[in-house]
């Protein structure tokens, strides 16, 4: 029943929200999700706030309790949908924000970040960013490593914004400028 009334209002599209946020909030319907009530849930995330609210509210969550498999989270990485890939990396907050009962999930985070290390869409490439900073907390050597790693194909805003985290624990410190 809550997976129903979930899925009616992703049709309206202007309510999906409060749908993903009744499944989460509903331990029976929260546990049957598995990728394919995730990806019904999903059609037609088209904008921010769509893809963030589904990955950080579902999808993230359901990864974290280990109902759906790294595959699927790097299916969706490998996507030609800009949102899509943007889920997939959203999608690793959940295992590394402690408030919603992430421990640091290294090696899953970054291996969805390799595959979108060099990808050009900006909705992406600020997935990238959030999904590295997430990781500082819990091992800023591995984060450092990666920079390191991809240092010649990371975006601007990916390499300023981490190495900010790292050094004040902040994305933009008060008083800092933005330049690329």
């Amino acid at each position: 029943m809550v997976l129903q009334i979930a899925r009616e209002l992703r049709q309206t599209g202007r309510y999906r929200w409060f749908g993903y946020e009744l499944v989460k909030a509903h331990p029976a319907a929260f546990k049957r999700l598995g990728a394919a009530q995730l990806e019904d849930l999903g059609q037609g995330i088209d904008s921010w706030w769509t893809t963030d609210a589904f990955a950080r509210t579902l999808s993230g969550s359901a990864w974290l309790a280990g109902q759906i498999s790294n595959e699927l989270i790097l299916k969706w990485a490998h996507s030609p949908d800009r949102w899509w890939r943007r889920a997939a990396l959203v999608s690793t907050v959940a295992l590394n924000i402690r408030s919603q009962g992430g421990k640091g999930d290294i090696p899953r985070t970054l291996a969805v970040c390799r595959v979108l290390v060099n990808d050009p869409d900006d909705m992406v490439v600020k997935a990238l960013s959030w999904a590295l900073r997430e990781l500082v907390v819990h091992d800023p050597q591995a984060v450092r490593a990666f920079l390191d790693e991809y240092e010649g194909v990371l975006a601007g805003r990916v390499k300023h914004e981490v190495r900010n985290k790292l050094e004040t624990g902040l994305k933009y410190p008060k008083g800092a400028t933005y330049a690329i």
